[in-house]
């Protein structure tokens, strides 16, 4: 596991210095995600992740948002998009710079 620092994340979200975009979409790539850096399939990381969550020592605080989110992956739909998309139900709308989600 890893830690990184708000201003890695600011510069993936922004875009505002290309050579430490780079680095940190290079970061996220190698270091953090299942799909990037195991390969693992959409289908893989819900199973592995309602395997996990069906534990009996594993308390999720909203279970709906999170199936309807791995529901969202297993379709398609990118991990963290899909979570922000079922965690933004109640407002009337969604907006995304991504092609899927672009209201």
């Amino acid at each position: 596991m890893i830690a990184i620092d708000t201003n890695i994340i600011v510069r993936f979200l922004t875009n505002d210095d290309p050579i430490q975009y780079k680095k940190a979409l290079n970061l996220f790539k190698n270091e953090w995600v299942l799909r990037f850096a195991y390969e693992f399939k959409p289908e893989q990381i819900a199973s592995a992740l309602s395997k996990l969550f069906g534990l009996a020592n594993i308390h999720i605080n909203h279970p709906a948002l999170l199936a309807q989110t791995i529901a969202w992956h297993v379709q398609g739909s990118d991990f963290a998009d899909a979570f922000h998309l079922a965690a933004s139900q109640q407002y009337k709308k969604f907006y995304s710079f991504d092609k899927n989600w672009l209201n």
